[in-house]
């Protein structure tokens, strides 16, 4: 073996011992390693508290998003109030994916409101101290929701742990608020 080889089993290791730490990173953060995540299935399912529906869905699959679960999430989470849909941000349901993974359950999410149309968004803040004027849920960013057999209080916590958006806490009206603003938290 000559000194080139060397180099090569160097440089080797060198890019093994990168890939390992990178994959420890991935793992601490998303729980799995870049292969895992990519070819693992993301499944998610909800139901709306205000029209009865209910969806599962694969929006994750083979490393990409699913674009027909896409659009039946965006269709669950659309304005019930005017029925306008719009698009869902695909890492608001990465943080929902990993929420439910750290409250270790299956159970579907309950909407209270996903999207809301500038119609409704106005409405409601003219009704309520609580409402921002350019909320994220105008946005497709934000979702008001609880997780049946889990308290509001661990669906906070496990939310609040990621650090990856904002998470408001509203136990009298039953539902956490999580977005994928900056990170912060209110009550």
């Amino acid at each position: 073996m000559d000194a080139s080889d060397d180099r090569v089993r160097i440089g080797r290791r060198g890019v093994l011992a990168g890939l390992g730490a990178l994959a420890a990173t991935w793992a601490t953060t998303w729980g799995a390693t870049p292969a895992e995540a990519a070819s693992k299935d993301r499944v998610l399912s909800f139901r709306s508290v205000h029209t009865g529906e209910s969806i599962k869905a694969i929006y994750f699959s083979d490393g990409r998003y699913n674009s027909e679960a896409l659009a039946e999430i965006n269709l669950i989470m659309r304005d019930w109030r005017t029925g306008d849909v719009h698009p869902i941000d695909p890492k608001l349901l990465d943080v929902l994916y990993r929420v439910r993974s750290l409250l270790d359950s299956r159970k579907p999410f309950e909407i209270v409101s996903g999207y809301r149309s500038p119609r409704t968004n106005a409405m409601l803040a003219a009704n309520s101290t609580g409402v921002a004027k350019r909320s994220l849920h105008l946005k497709g960013r934000a979702v008001d929701l609880d997780l049946p057999g889990r308290s509001l209080s661990q669906l906070r916590r496990a939310a609040t742990s990621l650090r990856l958006g904002g998470v408001g806490y509203y136990p009298k009206s039953g539902f956490v608020h999580l977005d994928t603003g900056r990170f912060r938290t209110w009550s």
